[in-house]
Protein backbone atom coordinates (compact mmCIF):
# COMPACT_ATOMS: atom_id res chain seq x y z
CA UNK A 1 0.00 0.00 0.00
CA UNK A 2 0.99 3.51 -0.63
CA UNK A 3 1.94 4.68 2.62
CA UNK A 4 2.18 8.60 2.91
CA UNK A 5 1.55 10.63 6.03
CA UNK A 6 1.37 14.05 7.04
CA UNK A 7 1.67 14.14 11.08
CA UNK A 8 1.41 16.68 12.88
CA UNK A 9 3.03 16.70 16.15
CA UNK A 10 6.65 17.22 16.89
CA UNK A 11 6.85 13.84 18.14
CA UNK A 12 9.35 14.26 21.59
CA UNK A 13 10.46 11.48 23.29
CA UNK A 14 13.70 12.20 24.87
CA UNK A 15 15.05 8.66 24.71
CA UNK A 16 18.17 7.36 26.29
CA UNK A 17 20.85 7.80 24.17
CA UNK A 18 21.86 4.55 22.88
CA UNK A 19 19.41 2.62 21.42
CA UNK A 20 16.11 1.91 22.81
CA UNK A 21 14.42 -1.01 22.92
CA UNK A 22 10.94 -1.68 22.78
CA UNK A 23 8.15 -4.80 23.86
CA UNK A 24 6.80 -5.55 20.61
CA UNK A 25 2.99 -5.37 20.40
CA UNK A 26 2.14 -3.97 23.98
CA UNK A 27 0.59 -0.94 25.29
CA UNK A 28 2.37 1.81 26.80
CA UNK A 29 1.28 0.57 30.74
CA UNK A 30 2.82 3.94 32.12
CA UNK A 31 0.84 5.63 34.60
CA UNK A 32 -0.74 8.61 33.65
CA UNK A 33 -0.12 8.33 30.00
CA UNK A 34 -0.33 11.25 28.03
CA UNK A 35 -2.11 10.52 24.36
CA UNK A 36 -0.56 12.54 21.48
CA UNK A 37 -2.75 12.15 18.08
CA UNK A 38 -0.45 11.81 14.63
CA UNK A 39 -3.33 14.17 13.06
CA UNK A 40 -2.85 16.91 15.85
CA UNK A 41 -0.44 19.87 15.79
CA UNK A 42 2.16 20.25 17.12
CA UNK A 43 2.95 16.82 15.60
CA UNK A 44 4.03 16.69 11.57
CA UNK A 45 3.78 14.27 9.13
CA UNK A 46 5.90 13.91 5.91
CA UNK A 47 3.40 12.62 4.07
CA UNK A 48 -0.73 12.58 4.38
CA UNK A 49 -3.64 12.40 7.23
CA UNK A 50 -5.72 9.66 6.27
CA UNK A 51 -9.11 8.58 8.10
CA UNK A 52 -9.16 5.49 5.38
CA UNK A 53 -8.31 2.17 7.71
CA UNK A 54 -10.81 1.53 10.58
CA UNK A 55 -9.31 1.18 14.43
CA UNK A 56 -7.72 4.14 14.50
CA UNK A 57 -8.21 6.95 17.75
CA UNK A 58 -8.81 10.55 16.93
CA UNK A 59 -9.95 11.91 13.81
CA UNK A 60 -7.18 9.85 11.39
CA UNK A 61 -3.72 8.96 11.23
CA UNK A 62 -0.69 9.51 9.57
CA UNK A 63 0.29 7.71 6.59
CA UNK A 64 3.71 9.11 5.46
CA UNK A 65 5.05 9.06 1.94
CA UNK A 66 7.34 6.02 1.21
CA UNK A 67 10.74 7.15 1.16
CA UNK A 68 13.55 7.04 3.24
CA UNK A 69 13.35 10.34 5.90
CA UNK A 70 9.98 11.16 5.47
CA UNK A 71 9.51 11.82 9.43
CA UNK A 72 6.32 11.59 11.49
CA UNK A 73 7.33 13.94 14.81
CA UNK A 74 5.72 14.59 18.34
CA UNK A 75 6.44 16.81 20.73
CA UNK A 76 5.92 15.33 24.21
CA UNK A 77 5.87 17.49 27.44
CA UNK A 78 7.48 15.65 30.81
CA UNK A 79 6.80 17.15 34.41
CA UNK A 80 10.46 15.87 35.38
CA UNK A 81 12.61 14.56 33.68
CA UNK A 82 13.47 10.62 34.37
CA UNK A 83 12.85 7.47 32.71
CA UNK A 84 9.40 6.76 30.86
CA UNK A 85 7.58 4.15 28.74
CA UNK A 86 6.21 5.58 25.28
CA UNK A 87 4.13 3.68 22.92
CA UNK A 88 4.17 4.07 19.21
CA UNK A 89 0.50 2.91 17.64
CA UNK A 90 1.07 1.54 14.06
CA UNK A 91 -0.56 -0.29 11.42
CA UNK A 92 1.89 -2.10 8.94
CA UNK A 93 -0.81 -4.28 6.88
CA UNK A 94 2.56 -4.73 3.84
CA UNK A 95 4.03 -7.75 4.20
CA UNK A 96 7.96 -6.38 5.32
CA UNK A 97 9.66 -4.51 8.79
CA UNK A 98 9.50 -0.60 8.30
CA UNK A 99 11.89 0.43 10.34
CA UNK A 100 12.63 3.80 11.52
CA UNK A 101 15.77 5.70 13.54
CA UNK A 102 13.85 7.27 16.64
CA UNK A 103 15.60 11.06 16.94
CA UNK A 104 15.20 12.39 20.47
CA UNK A 105 15.59 16.33 20.53
CA UNK A 106 17.63 15.43 17.57
CA UNK A 107 19.63 12.64 18.51
CA UNK A 108 19.16 9.28 17.82
CA UNK A 109 18.18 7.34 20.19
CA UNK A 110 17.24 4.27 18.08
CA UNK A 111 18.55 2.85 14.99
CA UNK A 112 16.20 1.19 12.89
CA UNK A 113 14.03 0.65 15.35
CA UNK A 114 11.51 -2.15 13.77
CA UNK A 115 8.01 -1.84 13.15
CA UNK A 116 6.96 -5.61 11.86
CA UNK A 117 3.88 -6.10 9.52
CA UNK A 118 0.49 -6.36 11.82
CA UNK A 119 -0.91 -8.67 9.15
CA UNK A 120 -3.52 -5.82 8.22
CA UNK A 121 -3.64 -1.76 7.19
CA UNK A 122 -6.64 -2.10 10.01
CA UNK A 123 -5.01 -4.02 12.55
CA UNK A 124 -3.07 -1.37 15.31
CA UNK A 125 -0.42 -2.49 17.45
CA UNK A 126 1.51 -0.79 20.13
CA UNK A 127 5.32 -0.81 20.00
CA UNK A 128 6.23 0.63 23.21
CA UNK A 129 9.86 1.70 24.49
CA UNK A 130 11.48 3.25 27.87
CA UNK A 131 13.15 6.37 27.15
CA UNK A 132 14.57 9.30 29.05
CA UNK A 133 12.75 12.64 28.74
CA UNK A 134 13.89 16.28 29.91
CA UNK A 135 11.55 18.61 32.08
CA UNK A 136 9.51 20.19 29.73
CA UNK A 137 9.39 19.64 25.91
CA UNK A 138 11.14 17.00 24.15
CA UNK A 139 10.81 16.80 20.40
CA UNK A 140 10.49 12.78 18.94
CA UNK A 141 10.89 11.98 15.66
CA UNK A 142 10.37 8.40 13.83
CA UNK A 143 12.50 8.29 10.25
CA UNK A 144 12.53 5.48 7.89
CA UNK A 145 15.35 4.28 7.02
CA UNK A 146 14.49 2.59 3.81
CA UNK A 147 12.04 3.37 0.74
CA UNK A 148 8.91 1.78 2.07
CA UNK A 149 8.65 4.48 4.73
CA UNK A 150 6.97 4.34 7.69
CA UNK A 151 3.71 1.93 8.51
CA UNK A 152 0.27 4.31 9.46
CA UNK A 153 1.37 5.99 12.40
CA UNK A 154 -2.08 6.38 14.80
CA UNK A 155 -0.52 8.26 17.82
CA UNK A 156 1.82 8.25 20.63
CA UNK A 157 1.33 7.93 24.44
CA UNK A 158 4.15 9.10 27.19
CA UNK A 159 3.72 8.14 30.65
CA UNK A 160 5.21 10.49 33.12
CA UNK A 161 8.30 10.03 34.52
CA UNK A 162 8.97 7.51 37.20
CA UNK A 163 11.74 7.62 39.75
CA UNK A 164 10.66 3.74 40.82
CA UNK A 165 11.68 2.37 37.10
CA UNK A 166 14.51 0.58 36.33
CA UNK A 167 16.61 0.35 33.19
CA UNK A 168 18.06 -2.71 31.33
CA UNK A 169 21.41 -1.38 29.64
CA UNK A 170 22.67 -3.88 26.76
CA UNK A 171 26.65 -3.85 25.57
CA UNK A 172 26.83 -6.42 22.80
CA UNK A 173 27.41 -7.09 19.06
CA UNK A 174 24.82 -8.35 16.59
CA UNK A 175 23.43 -11.14 17.69
CA UNK A 176 21.92 -8.56 21.22
CA UNK A 177 21.57 -5.71 18.80
CA UNK A 178 17.98 -4.56 17.90
CA UNK A 179 18.35 -4.90 13.88
CA UNK A 180 21.57 -5.27 12.32
CA UNK A 181 20.39 -4.94 8.34
CA UNK A 182 18.05 -7.00 6.53
CA UNK A 183 15.88 -9.79 8.38
CA UNK A 184 18.61 -9.81 11.23
CA UNK A 185 16.98 -8.85 15.00
CA UNK A 186 19.19 -9.66 18.08
CA UNK A 187 17.77 -11.45 21.52
CA UNK A 188 18.08 -7.50 22.75
CA UNK A 189 15.36 -6.34 20.99
CA UNK A 190 13.00 -8.89 21.72
CA UNK A 191 14.15 -9.04 25.87
CA UNK A 192 11.16 -5.95 26.60
CA UNK A 193 8.59 -8.38 25.74
CA UNK A 194 9.24 -10.54 29.19
CA UNK A 195 9.38 -7.51 31.37
CA UNK A 196 6.75 -5.50 33.07
CA UNK A 197 6.04 -2.13 32.53
CA UNK A 198 8.17 -1.45 35.38
CA UNK A 199 11.27 -2.11 33.27
CA UNK A 200 12.62 -0.79 29.91
CA UNK A 201 15.65 -1.59 27.58
CA UNK A 202 18.01 0.53 26.48
CA UNK A 203 19.47 -1.95 23.47
CA UNK A 204 23.49 -0.33 22.60
CA UNK A 205 24.82 -3.43 21.01
CA UNK A 206 26.20 -2.79 17.69
CA UNK A 207 26.71 -5.80 14.54
CA UNK A 208 30.41 -6.49 14.17
CA UNK A 209 31.81 -5.18 17.34
CA UNK A 210 34.36 -6.84 19.75
CA UNK A 211 34.38 -5.38 23.73
CA UNK A 212 37.57 -2.95 22.60
CA UNK A 213 35.44 -1.70 19.46
CA UNK A 214 32.50 -1.59 20.81
CA UNK A 215 33.91 0.69 23.92
CA UNK A 216 36.37 2.62 21.57
CA UNK A 217 34.97 2.49 17.84
CA UNK A 218 37.35 4.15 15.58
CA UNK A 219 40.05 4.75 17.70
CA UNK A 220 41.30 0.96 17.76
CA UNK A 221 44.03 1.25 14.95
CA UNK A 222 44.96 -1.61 12.49
CA UNK A 223 48.38 -1.92 14.04
CA UNK A 224 49.01 -4.55 16.95
CA UNK A 225 51.82 -3.89 19.46
CA UNK A 226 54.69 -5.59 20.91
CA UNK A 227 51.80 -7.86 23.22
CA UNK A 228 49.76 -8.70 19.94
CA UNK A 229 46.61 -6.35 20.96
CA UNK A 230 45.27 -4.08 18.95
CA UNK A 231 47.11 -0.50 19.32
CA UNK A 232 44.62 2.70 20.63
CA UNK A 233 45.00 5.87 18.82
CA UNK A 234 42.89 7.41 21.44
CA UNK A 235 41.66 6.64 24.80
CA UNK A 236 38.29 8.33 24.35
CA UNK A 237 35.33 6.25 24.86
CA UNK A 238 32.90 5.85 21.95
CA UNK A 239 29.49 7.98 23.02
CA UNK A 240 27.27 4.56 23.47
CA UNK A 241 29.68 4.08 26.78
CA UNK A 242 30.14 7.64 27.64
CA UNK A 243 26.00 7.48 27.54
CA UNK A 244 25.65 5.15 30.04
CA UNK A 245 28.22 6.63 32.19
CA UNK A 246 26.28 10.02 31.63
CA UNK A 247 26.23 11.04 36.07
CA UNK A 248 22.41 12.09 35.53
CA UNK A 249 21.11 10.16 32.22
CA UNK A 250 22.73 6.98 32.22
CA UNK A 251 23.10 3.87 34.84
CA UNK A 252 21.29 4.53 38.06
CA UNK A 253 21.61 2.61 41.34
CA UNK A 254 19.12 -0.43 40.98
CA UNK A 255 19.37 -0.68 36.78
CA UNK A 256 21.07 -3.67 34.96
CA UNK A 257 23.71 -3.87 32.86
CA UNK A 258 24.36 -7.00 30.65
CA UNK A 259 27.47 -7.32 28.59
CA UNK A 260 27.81 -10.52 25.79
CA UNK A 261 30.94 -10.11 23.51
CA UNK A 262 33.38 -12.88 22.00
CA UNK A 263 32.00 -13.41 18.38
CA UNK A 264 34.11 -10.37 16.90
CA UNK A 265 37.01 -10.63 19.79
CA UNK A 266 38.35 -14.04 18.23
CA UNK A 267 39.54 -12.62 14.38
CA UNK A 268 43.22 -12.11 14.14
CA UNK A 269 43.65 -9.10 12.25
CA UNK A 270 43.04 -5.41 14.15
CA UNK A 271 40.65 -3.82 15.00
CA UNK A 272 38.69 -6.00 15.84
CA UNK A 273 40.81 -8.78 17.78
CA UNK A 274 41.20 -9.05 21.16
CA UNK A 275 43.17 -10.95 23.48
CA UNK A 276 42.58 -13.22 26.57
CA UNK A 277 43.86 -10.89 29.07
CA UNK A 278 42.80 -7.63 27.35
CA UNK A 279 39.23 -9.20 27.15
CA UNK A 280 39.43 -9.94 30.57
CA UNK A 281 40.75 -6.61 31.50
CA UNK A 282 37.80 -4.72 29.45
CA UNK A 283 34.92 -6.96 30.80
CA UNK A 284 36.09 -5.71 34.24
CA UNK A 285 36.39 -2.55 33.61
CA UNK A 286 32.90 -2.32 32.43
CA UNK A 287 31.51 -4.49 35.59
CA UNK A 288 33.36 -2.31 38.37
CA UNK A 289 31.60 0.79 36.57
CA UNK A 290 28.22 -0.49 36.81
CA UNK A 291 28.69 -1.78 40.47
CA UNK A 292 30.26 2.03 40.77
CA UNK A 293 27.16 2.98 39.91
CA UNK A 294 25.12 0.70 42.26
CA UNK A 295 23.71 -0.77 38.88
CA UNK A 296 23.66 -4.74 38.55
CA UNK A 297 25.59 -6.24 36.02
CA UNK A 298 25.49 -9.44 34.31
CA UNK A 299 27.86 -11.26 31.90
CA UNK A 300 26.89 -13.59 29.16
CA UNK A 301 28.75 -15.52 27.22
CA UNK A 302 28.60 -15.31 23.60
CA UNK A 303 25.28 -17.13 21.93
CA UNK A 304 26.60 -20.18 19.91
CA UNK A 305 25.82 -20.32 15.72
CA UNK A 306 24.62 -23.32 14.76
CA UNK A 307 27.06 -26.02 13.79
CA UNK A 308 26.03 -29.48 13.58
CA UNK A 309 28.10 -33.19 13.81
CA UNK A 310 25.62 -35.59 12.34
CA UNK A 311 22.47 -35.31 14.44
CA UNK A 312 24.44 -32.72 16.92
CA UNK A 313 24.76 -29.07 17.98
CA UNK A 314 28.37 -28.10 18.97
CA UNK A 315 30.26 -25.37 20.72
CA UNK A 316 31.48 -22.93 18.45
CA UNK A 317 32.47 -19.86 20.70
CA UNK A 318 35.97 -18.88 22.39
CA UNK A 319 36.16 -16.37 25.44
CA UNK A 320 33.74 -18.68 27.79
CA UNK A 321 36.36 -19.76 30.64
CA UNK A 322 37.27 -15.73 30.20
CA UNK A 323 33.91 -14.16 30.85
CA UNK A 324 33.77 -16.66 33.73
CA UNK A 325 36.56 -15.68 35.00
CA UNK A 326 35.68 -12.18 35.45
CA UNK A 327 32.63 -12.88 36.91
CA UNK A 328 34.56 -15.04 40.01
CA UNK A 329 36.78 -12.01 39.98
CA UNK A 330 34.00 -9.52 40.42
CA UNK A 331 31.44 -10.98 41.42
CA UNK A 332 28.94 -10.46 38.74
CA UNK A 333 26.75 -13.49 37.72
CA UNK A 334 27.04 -14.96 34.63
CA UNK A 335 24.40 -16.32 32.05
CA UNK A 336 26.14 -19.36 29.90
CA UNK A 337 24.24 -18.36 26.91
CA UNK A 338 26.72 -20.43 24.62
CA UNK A 339 25.55 -23.55 26.39
CA UNK A 340 21.86 -22.73 26.82
CA UNK A 341 21.64 -22.18 23.12
CA UNK A 342 23.17 -25.31 22.09
CA UNK A 343 20.84 -27.40 24.39
CA UNK A 344 17.84 -25.12 22.22
CA UNK A 345 19.32 -26.19 19.31
CA UNK A 346 19.13 -30.14 20.21
CA UNK A 347 16.07 -29.63 21.53
CA UNK A 348 14.60 -27.94 18.48
CA UNK A 349 16.30 -31.06 16.36
CA UNK A 350 17.92 -28.49 14.08
CA UNK A 351 20.72 -30.96 13.47
CA UNK A 352 21.72 -32.90 11.14
CA UNK A 353 21.22 -29.54 8.97
CA UNK A 354 21.63 -29.69 4.94
CA UNK A 355 22.78 -25.76 5.03
CA UNK A 356 19.70 -24.47 3.58
CA UNK A 357 18.88 -21.39 5.66
CA UNK A 358 15.96 -20.43 3.33
CA UNK A 359 13.02 -22.91 4.80
CA UNK A 360 12.46 -24.81 7.43
CA UNK A 361 12.39 -24.77 11.17
CA UNK A 362 16.21 -23.47 10.92
CA UNK A 363 15.00 -20.84 8.08
CA UNK A 364 12.69 -19.64 10.14
CA UNK A 365 15.03 -19.04 13.45
CA UNK A 366 17.79 -17.88 11.51
CA UNK A 367 18.64 -15.68 9.36
CA UNK A 368 20.42 -16.42 5.86
CA UNK A 369 23.75 -18.01 8.08
CA UNK A 370 24.04 -19.53 10.96
CA UNK A 371 25.17 -17.00 12.96
CA UNK A 372 22.46 -14.27 13.30
CA UNK A 373 18.51 -15.04 14.14
CA UNK A 374 15.22 -13.59 12.51
CA UNK A 375 12.48 -12.30 15.08
CA UNK A 376 11.27 -15.49 15.97
CA UNK A 377 14.58 -16.90 16.46
CA UNK A 378 15.78 -14.01 18.46
CA UNK A 379 12.59 -14.09 20.84
CA UNK A 380 13.70 -17.79 21.97
CA UNK A 381 17.06 -16.77 22.54
CA UNK A 382 15.86 -13.71 25.20
CA UNK A 383 13.89 -16.14 26.39
CA UNK A 384 16.72 -18.40 27.29
CA UNK A 385 18.53 -15.45 28.76
CA UNK A 386 14.82 -14.75 31.30
CA UNK A 387 14.88 -18.21 31.90
CA UNK A 388 18.30 -18.07 33.42
CA UNK A 389 17.55 -14.48 35.22
CA UNK A 390 14.64 -16.68 37.02
CA UNK A 391 16.43 -19.37 37.30
CA UNK A 392 19.92 -17.74 39.05
CA UNK A 393 17.62 -15.33 40.77
CA UNK A 394 18.86 -12.20 39.65
CA UNK A 395 17.56 -9.16 40.69
CA UNK A 396 16.36 -8.56 37.49
CA UNK A 397 14.17 -11.46 38.34
CA UNK A 398 11.49 -9.23 40.08
CA UNK A 399 10.70 -7.46 37.13
CA UNK A 400 9.72 -10.41 34.44
CA UNK A 401 6.77 -11.25 33.72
Amino acid sequence: MFSRRRLSAAVALAVAVAGLVTAPGTAAEASAATRYEAESAPATCDGLIESNHAGFSGSGFCNATNAAGAAAQFTVTAPAAGTATIGVRYANGGTTNRPADVLVNGTVAHANSAFDPTGAWTTWVTRTLTVTLNAGDNVIRLTPTTAGGLPNIDHLEAGAPASGRTTVWLAGDSTVAANSGGNIVGWGRELGGYLTADAGVVNSAIGGRSVQTWLYESAVTATKNSAGECVLGSTAYAARWQAMLNASTGMKAGDHLFIQFGINDGSSTCPRHVGSARYRELLTAMVRAAQQRGAHPTLVTPVSALRCSGGTATATRGFLTETFDVGRATGAPVIDLHALSIALYNGLRFCPFNGDYSSGPVGAFFADDHTHFEAAGARQIAGLVTKAVRDQRLPLSTYLR
